[in-house]
């Protein structure tokens, strides 16, 4: 692929689930050989219906030459996002955040995150929140260097594992402020 094209942001075509559940098991299946094969799968599914059902606020695509190599999804709360209203996220969560692997460390997530952050801000919002475990290190240091902070309150326990609430304050965040999606040229 020809790293030096021009990356769009935008919103995902209805008829592009499939193309945004091929990213996302590609991207997260490095992470099958940390998890028992059941516990891989009920991932999988998880993966699956949050990207075919109907609960996300948007589902957010970076393309390159007509291809999809990164998508999120936004939903409005908590109870949306993970049938969870007992967590009190009454604002915007980002989930299943992935970039296709040839493309990683080349600021796409970032654009992902930062259009995941100017939607938020047209909904009202003051806070993006997320959730991520420590086997994903990479992810974990993009959200810090982003200015995402822990949010204890929000930690949740996935079997044995421990889903660590982080949450961004919009105000403070640069480029949230934007009114049109992003358009940038990576390489």
């Amino acid at each position: 692929m020809n790293m030096s094209k021009e990356i769009i942001i935008r919103d995902a075509a209805d008829n592009e689930r499939e193309a945004i559940a091929e990213v996302l098991l590609s991207a997260y299946s490095q992470y099958s050989a940390d998890m028992p094969e059941p516990q891989w799968e009920a991932y999988r599914n998880s993966i699956l219906d949050s990207v075919h059902g109907d609960a996300p606020f948007a589902r957010i695509i970076a393309e390159t030459g007509q291809q999809i190599v990164g998508s999120a999804l936004l939903f409005t709360s908590s109870e949306t996002a993970y049938g969870k209203p007992e967590l009190g996220i009454h604002s915007p969560v980002l989930r299943l955040l992935a970039v296709s692997p040839d493309l990683r460390g080349r600021g796409v997530a970032a654009l992902l995150i930062r259009e995941a952050a100017r939607r938020s801000r047209e909904l009202g919002a003051s806070t993006l929140n997320l959730h991520t475990s420590d086997m994903m290190v990479s992810a974990i240091r993009l959200y810090e260097r982003l200015g995402f902070k822990r949010h204890f309150e929000t930690d949740i326990m996935n079997g044995n594992t421990l889903v660590k609430g982080f949450r961004l304050d919009l105000q403070s965040f640069p480029g949230a402020e934007r009114e049109q999606p992003l358009t940038t040229r990576i390489g």
